[in-house]
């Protein structure tokens, strides 16, 4: 009896040693946030110390890309490593998709058939948690989150109710949480205070095991509210709204240096896998928001097929896997995390990705490697296609009308800012482009340009 207590401990060591030598991963993803609003990628005015940090002592990426130009189609990649002419969710409204919480028709949800990381992983070990804006589910249909793999859920099913920052109630779980003092638009309850403590729990109630946590806060996209305007309160010169912009992206940065903190705390930091991104461009760009640069030298913004749409900051840390201050330029997006990770945690499996895994890349073992076209299609606005085959980038526009009008390509290696068209000059390269768009989407029952209708059949496509 003497010896078994010591022999007790000695064996709950051995098996927690054993339980942490998978890693742990953190997906962090801000909203709206746009490729240069943070100090890492060139912002001046709006303070990111912590995202900073992470890019200081990991590794940026210059050609990142989100998997789509809006909300909800972007996570469906994410989850899926399928990217938007073959994942099941392909914009924010589809046909035959259901009433959603927020009252309007269309919501598209993933299926059973979908495999997701977060199922991978959870089959795998992992204890899985998602807090924040969900969006490829409502409740009480196939893709709710407890039942594409997610242990824990805590936040919005609805990407239009995410908009709200004071909502009456959230969901954990599949259980509807009120939260009190929020009643008849008051503000008391902050969603993004909420989620960050909530992520915090979940780091300390599984820091003994393996865990997966996907965070898709909702800053800053609009409604632009907040607390307080914290730093920014007395700035001389801006506005109300520029305050609260800014302020927005310094609380989100304030919850990454929490998660970091805790995770030393904790002693786990060396066995974590940090990434942080945004889900598409900035959603402004004009008026108030210029004198932020939100897109850089980019064109557009959130729902165009341009740079300034999709190309969004992209940095991975890890103290003791990843080199601090490495820079890359290796093309990438969305598609890429689930092909990642199976990597990352030594756990093949036989499935078909798009996307393809840049572990070797973090790692240092490549500097970078030849990929497919990567390839886009958005049922928003007119309706358009993109491809970036490597320096090249391709889009085709007005597709509600037909699938015969102009491409456009520009070369990002000289022209990042797509101000010169070479279509004309490179009819090999509109070739190239031509062979990728026929070839990469899977017809979907929820998604077809308008001019493919027949009959009264009815799309959301708006």
């Amino acid at each position: 009896m003497i010896h078994f207590f010591p022999l007790m401990i000695v064996c709950f060591l051995f098996q927690s040693i054993i339980a942490q030598e998978k890693p742990n991963i953190i997906f962090i993803m801000a909203d709206d946030l746009g490729y240069g609003e943070v100090g890492a990628y060139g912002q001046r005015l709006i303070q990111t110390p912590n995202i900073d940090r992470l890019s200081a002592k990991g590794m940026q990426f210059s050609d990142y890309y989100s998997g789509a130009a809006v909300c909800a189609p972007a996570r469906s990649v994410l989850m899926t490593g399928l990217h938007t002419g073959h994942t099941r969710v392909r914009g924010n409204f589809g046909k035959g998709g259901v009433i959603g919480l927020a009252g309007k028709a269309g919501r598209v949800p993933i299926k059973e058939e979908d495999l997701t990381v977060a199922e991978v992983l959870q089959d795998k070990g992992y204890h899985t948690g998602m807090i924040g804006k969900w969006g490829l589910g409502e409740p009480n249909t196939s893709g709710e989150p407890n039942q594409k793999g997610f242990d824990y859920f805590y936040g919005f099913y609805n990407q239009r109710r995410a908009h709200m920052y004071y909502p009456e109630y959230l969901w954990e779980n599949t259980q509807k949480i009120i939260l009190h003092g929020n009643e008849k638009e008051q503000s008391h309850q902050y969603t993004h205070n909420l989620f960050a403590d909530k992520a915090i729990n979940f780091i300390d109630r599984n820091h003994q095991k393996p865990f997966f946590l996907y965070l898709p806060v909702c800053i800053p996209h609009s409604r632009y509210e907040l607390p307080d305007n914290g730093i920014y309160t007395y700035k001389k010169g801006w506005t109300e709204k520029q305050k609260k912009y800014a302020a927005m992206v310094t609380r989100l940065d304030e919850t990454v240096g929490r998660i970091v903190q805790r995770l030393e705390a904790l002693g786990i930091a060396n066995n974590t896998y940090i990434f942080f991104t945004s889900d598409n461009g900035p959603a402004e760009i004009s008026g108030e928001w210029e004198m932020f640069n939100s897109n850089g030298v980019f064109r557009g913004m959130k729902r165009d097929p341009y740079e300034g749409g999709i190309r969004v900051p992209f940095i991975v840390y890890h103290p003791q896997k990843i080199k601090a201050g490495t820079r890359s330029n290796q093309v990438g997006y969305f598609a890429d995390f689930f092909p990642t990770v199976l990597e990352l945690i030594g756990e093949p499996i036989d499935k078909t990705f798009d996307g393809k895994s840049i572990a070797g890349i973090l790692h240092g073992n490549h500097q970078s490697f030849e990929r497919a076209p990567l390839y886009w299609e958005f049922y928003e606005k007119k309706g358009w296609r993109a491809t970036r085959f490597g320096k090249w980038k391709a889009i085709q526009n007005n597709l509600h009308q037909g699938d015969q009008g102009p491409i456009q390509v520009y070369d990002l290696h000289r022209d990042p800012g797509e101000t010169f068209d070479l279509s004309q000059s490179h009819p090999h390269l509109l070739d190239q482009a031509k062979k990728i768009f026929k070839t990469s989407s899977i017809p979907s029952e929820h998604y077809f340009w308008k001019h493919q209708q027949q009959g009264d059949i009815e799309t959301f496509n708006n």
